[in-house]
């Protein structure tokens, strides 16, 4: 399956040399072309296109298609325009986590969110909650995954993207199904079809029926099982290119059948998938799995004469293919296949093989199919066997329903905001609608007084010249008496003035000053009110949002717990004691994720290593801490190696990846007879903000 590594590693020096030399040509022609923008604009983008696309070529290797990765990620740095960098983003990140480069994807998907939030793009923000959701799903992250498939599925449904939309709830109805929450799955996936089906996208409503049909033969209502696949069937034969879809919807009639018990018929389904031509050499592990599934329903048919060298086969592919949760799956099918010949002593060493498989794959569904054969085949211990799959299917039980619970909390703390922001929503327009009325009731205001001040200037106006006109009128017909009539009329026209002028400007003076202070003590009100009624709004914004970032960062899990449950279920499978030591004054759970997931994993791994290699008796765990670093040791009393001679495995391999990923180091020491000890040196880097994940979620979360 190998064979092309060197053959990719040269064609990746070779496209590497090509896109310098174009980037290098198309640069130089930039300079040629003055004042060239669209130009320019054009190369930088047929640059990074093209590096992301050799980062996707699966014919490079995975070291050059991090490195094109790595290239195309810097030159999007570089890029004026924000709109354009943000799509370059967009792709690169996702390129990472096809990748399953966690650090390179979680940066980038940092970077991609930040950008687009200060653009305010709502189509690349929930891509940014949509791919990590994808990546916290692949992580077995549960809650979180759902948290980030829900506020994608949230942002396209305001947006109107009805098709990415039905496209996130069936992420949600996948999560939902994994936790075993098959009312939820159901309800949400139906929730998908009705988003989808108006828009005729066959292929999503081929896997939404398809979810449909796995959920209807795990609930074993085989029945609505058949229909739901003959559905998604019909979507399926609307589609052009069907190839790899058709192959998967033989295998899951095949096995609905088998679990019908109408093994002629699952046998007719299994032998179609493998009619397809290439499928060994292009889908080795579907093919595998149908091999398997077709020994099974033929053993059960009576029919043993290829069953065993189907079995074996099926276990040499997946073996081959490293599949460890393949492997635990044959394993167990041929301690069945010999518990049917009788030999007690084959089925018990191939089903402790599928137990082991089971543990190191993390498959807790073939792991107590594994406990249930033991009590079977190995009658003195068939009683500790019948107790640890009590235990292991209650703890299971029990860490599925927690999971459903969060996801219930999720829910409604979701709704709960959307509730408040909906009220919030109505008193905003109510306090716009009293603002509004008051102004213009003062505008109004405003208008009537003017108003009567108008009519009084004229109505005087208009007396004084009446009083003018008489006046004038006197003067003409009794010349003979003016300094009489004068003196009459200065007196008269001083009444006048006094009783009429003067009390009228007095009255209009008062009814002023009192419509002023009326008005002054009306806005002083006024204004106290809306001062205590912001004051209300203020406070009642400050409590929601104590309490929203209570419940955002309200942590689920502790790190030392999933330590100490890692070292109690290695201990409990492999009959070792165990011990582990820690220094209590340190927040634990204040470490970087980073640092809490990879130190987690190197943990398992050097178990895993004790149980499989050392035979040990005991095995001693200790966390202490040395300035700014963290001191990790592990040690066995088991039989010990040449640490010169010894061959690095896979297990070895991964040990160091991971170390090098939180930029620490490790060492080794052992010899023949005196165990060994594996010491971790990783530079302290702690959260700049709690964090909704913790190391005991990527413990308990398995995929089942």
């Amino acid at each position: 399956m190998k064979k092309h590594s060197k053959n990719a590693t040269f064609q990746g020096i070779i496209f590497l040399f090509f896109i310098g030399v174009f980037i290098t040509l198309s640069f130089a022609c930039k300079r040629e072309i003055d004042g060239s923008e669209d130009v320019s604009n054009k190369v930088e983008t047929d640059s990074v296109m093209l590096l992301v696309e050799a980062g996707r070529n699966k014919k490079n290797s995975v070291q050059n298609r991090l490195l094109f990765l790595e290239r195309a990620l810097h030159l999007s740095n570089e890029a004026i325009n924000d709109s354009i960098k943000l799509q370059y983003l967009g792709r690169i990140q996702w390129s990472f986590l096809r990748l399953n480069d966690s650090l390179a994807f979680r940066n980038t998907n940092e970077q991609t969110k930040t950008l687009a939030i200060r653009l305010k793009d709502s189509n690349k923000i929930a891509l940014t909650h949509w791919d990590l959701g994808t990546f916290l799903d692949n992580q077995d992250v549960k809650d979180s995954a759902y948290f980030h498939y829900s506020t994608a599925h949230k942002i396209y449904n305001e947006i109107g993207d009805q098709s990415r939309a039905g496209r996130t709830l069936y992420s949600v109805g996948q999560v939902q199904y994994q936790v075993k929450d098959y009312s939820a799955c159901e309800a949400t996936i139906i929730k998908a079809i009705q988003l989808l089906k108006p828009l005729n996208e066959n292929l999503q409503l081929y896997h939404c029926y398809n979810l449909l049909g796995v959920l209807a033969k795990d609930l074993k209502e085989y029945d609505r099982a058949l229909e739901q696949y003959e559905s998604a069937n019909d979507y399926l034969n609307k589609l052009n290119k069907k190839g790899s879809l058709q192959i998967q919807a033989y295998n899951n009639l095949g096995v609905v059948y088998q679990e019908m018990g109408e093994h002629n018929q699952a046998v007719s389904y299994f032998e179609k998938v493998l009619e397809y031509d290439s499928l060994y050499y292009d889908r080795p592990r579907l093919y595998a799995r149908a091999l398997n599934n077709l020994a099974n329903n033929r053993l059960a048919l009576g029919d043993n004469a290829k069953v065993e060298s189907q079995l074996k086969e099926a276990l040499e592919i997946r073996s081959t293919e490293d599949d460890i949760a393949g492997t635990a799956g044959s394993y167990y099918s041929l301690a069945k296949f010999y518990l049917a010949q009788n030999d007690t002593s084959k089925a018990d060493y191939y089903a402790q093989k599928s137990r082991t498989s089971a543990i190191a794959s993390s498959n807790n569904e073939r792991l107590l199919d594994a406990l249930d054969l033991l009590t079977q085949v190995d009658s003195k211990n068939a009683g500790e066997y019948a107790q640890q799959y009590i235990s292991l299917s209650n703890g299971l039980q029990q860490t599925e329903r927690q999971i459903r619970d969060k996801f219930a909390r999720i829910q409604f703390e979701t709704e709960e905001v959307e509730a408040q922001n909906a009220l919030l929503a109505r008193q905003r327009q109510l306090w716009i609608g009293i603002a509004v009325g008051l102004l213009l009731l003062a505008i109004a205001i405003f208008v009537i007084i003017s108003q009567r001040v108008k009519n009084q200037k004229l109505k005087f106006q208009q007396q004084q010249q009446e009083a003018n006109n008489e006046i004038f009128s006197l003067m003409l017909s009794q010349k003979q008496k003016v300094e009489e009539g004068k003196q009459s009329e200065q007196k008269r026209i001083s009444e006048e003035l006094h009783d009429g002028v003067l009390g009228e400007m007095n009255g209009a003076r008062m009814i002023l000053v009192g419509l002023n202070q009326k008005s002054d003590e009306e806005a002083i009100a006024m204004r106290s009110k809306a001062i205590e009624k912001l004051q209300e709004v203020q406070e009642e914004i400050r409590t929601i949002s104590h309490e929203l970032s209570d419940a955002a960062y309200q942590k689920f899990h502790n790190f030392i717990i999933s330590i100490q449950e890692l070292l109690q279920a290695v201990g409990d499978s492999a009959s070792l004691e165990h011990s582990f030591t820690y220094d209590e004054d340190i927040e634990w759970d204040d470490l970087s994720a980073e640092i809490k997931i990879n130190l987690h994993r190197i943990i398992q791994e050097s178990l895993t290593n004790c149980v499989k290699h050392a035979q040990a008796k005991h095995i001693s765990l200790d966390f202490k801490t040395d300035g700014n670093t963290l001191l990790v040791l592990l040690k066995d009393d088991g039989k010990g190696f040449d640490t010169k001679k010894g061959k690095k495995g896979i297990g070895h391999k991964n040990i160091s990846s991971r170390v090098e990923k939180i930029d620490g180091s490790w060492e080794v020491k052992s010899a023949q007879g005196e165990g060994t000890e594996v010491l971790v040196r990783i530079p302290i880097a702690y959260s700049s903000t709690p964090q909704h994940l913790s190391a005991e979620s990527e413990g308990l979360l398995r995929k089942v």
